[in-house]
Parts: structure tokens; C-alpha cells; sequence
């Protein structure tokens, strides 16, 4: 419990961080310059306007200097980072594992971002956080099962691009690579949890404009982010679950 505690705090920076990555990686522009500034107005925002969450609620969700509204999505990505971090640690304790959960929730988060905001699943993201996380839950716990279920649900998902590109993106089938390589075994689970919460929009979408629905694209990236939250936290008791119910 104390070390979610302690891990919170940085959490709430990490994910400041990430709203910085999610508005500039996708556009090409460098993470580190300029400093965050207004996007209306151009100031630069001050550190004292900058504290996570914070300042956002100091400030009523306006820039200090303009007035413009500041997306509550800021204050939400930074509040759900934390609490990832901070239940990583809960879950597995100071260890290896929970670094690398960790690791795998702030990338999910930060791809989520990008592609609700900009449709993109960047590269420049995912492919190197899927080397690491493979890489680390090979050394954590020496199996050929990571690399295995990475290429499997990779595979799967290309599969699926190829028979219907308009609903399915290459962005999707590289973050089943890195949903693969932080589930292991369990990411069959996260798979279909990804694809019952799609789902839900898309019937409620399908229900509001009819035949219309099939052109409104909906982003895939973060329902599979979801599964794959619920298979770390909880996909060997899911599977677990179905095997007792199915034997």
C-alpha cells in the first residue's frame, strides 16, 4: 500500500508528460522544445501553472493569461496515469513486474491519447515500448510465451486488417505486438475485452444514423488498451473463470 501511495505522486508527472507527447509526437515536433505554452494565446505556461491536476483546478480550467478553455482531457489523462502507476504497485509490490506494468499502462495511456486525438498509433511509441516490454518480461520470467503470444495476436489482428482494412489499421496490429508481450498467456483476454468494449460504440453509433454509421470511424487503439489493463490486472483469474465454468 505505501509504495502505490509513493508511486502515485510521480504518476500525476508522468502523465503531465504525456499529454506533451500525445499533442507533439504525432506531429513531428520535439517533446522538450519549446516549453508548454497556451495554444490560443502562445505564453508560456509558468511551472506554478503546471502542477498536475492542480493547476488545472486553481485555474477553473482557463489559461491564466487569455481565458481560453483548457480541456478537462489534461487533468483526466494525468488523474488516469497515476492511478495505473499507483495500482501496479499495489498489485505486484516494489518489484520488477509492477515496473514493467507500469511501464506498459503510461505507453497505453499515451497511445490512446494520440489516437483519440489524431487517429495515429505512432512508431515512434509502440514499436520500441513492445522491444522493451518483451525484452523485460523475457529476463523477468525466461519463456518463449511473450514473443509468441506478441507475433499470435500481431498476427491475428493482421489478419483481420487485411479482410477488412477500413475498421482495422496497421497502428492496431503493432499494439497487439506490445499487448502481446506484456500479457503473455492472458492476452487472448485482453483481445476480446478490446473487441466486446468496441462494440458498444459502434452499436450505439449503428442505432443513431443507421447505414450512415459504417463511415464514422471509431479509434480502436484505446478499447484494446482496456483489454489489455484488465488482462494484466486480472486475465489469469478470467481464464482461471472460464476454464472452472467450461470443464
Amino acid at each position: 500500500m505505501l509504495a502505490a501511495a509513493l508511486a502515485f505522486w510521480p504518476g500525476l508527472a508522468i502523465g503531465s508528460f504525456l499529454n506533451v507527447v500525445a499533442a507533439r509526437v504525432p506531429e513531428g515536433r520535439s517533446i522538450v522544445h519549446p516549453p508548454s505554452a497556451c495554444m490560443d494565446c502562445g505564453t508560456e505556461i509558468a511551472w506554478y501553472d503546471n502542477i498536475p491536476v492542480v493547476s488545472w483546478l486553481l485555474l477553473r480550467g482557463q489559461c491564466r493569461s487569455c481565458g481560453t478553455r483548457i480541456s478537462a482531457r489534461y487533468p483526466l489523462l494525468e488523474l488516469v496515469t497515476a492511478l495505473l502507476v499507483a495500482a501496479c504497485f499495489w498489485k505486484w509490490g516494489l518489484s520488477g513486474d509492477a515496473v514493467v506494468a507500469s511501464f506498459v499502462c503510461i505507453v497505453l495511456v499515451a497511445i490512446s491519447a494520440t489516437d483519440i486525438e489524431h487517429r495515429i498509433i505512432p512508431n515512434k511509441i509502440v514499436l520500441p515500448a513492445f522491444v522493451i516490454t518483451l525484452a523485460a518480461n523475457t529476463l523477468l520470467h525466461p519463456s518463449p510465451v511473450w514473443a509468441i503470444a506478441a507475433f499470435g495476436a500481431a498476427g491475428f489482428l493482421f489478419a483481420a486488417a487485411l479482410a477488412y482494412p477500413k475498421g482495422m489499421g496497421m497502428g492496431d496490429v503493432k499494439l497487439a505486438l506490445l499487448m502481446g508481450a506484456a500479457c503473455g498467456r492472458t492476452v487472448p483476454v485482453a483481445m476480446m475485452i478490446g473487441m466486446v468494449a468496441a462494440l458498444i460504440p459502434g452499436l450505439y453509433l449503428l442505432a443513431r444514423h443507421g447505414q450512415a454509421a459504417r463511415k464514422m470511424g471509431i479509434p480502436f487503439g484505446p478499447f484494446l488498451a482496456l483489454g489489455t489493463v484488465v488482462a494484466l490486472f486480472f486475465g489469469h483469474d478470467i481464464l482461471h473463470a472460464y476454464w472452472s465454468l467450461s470443464s
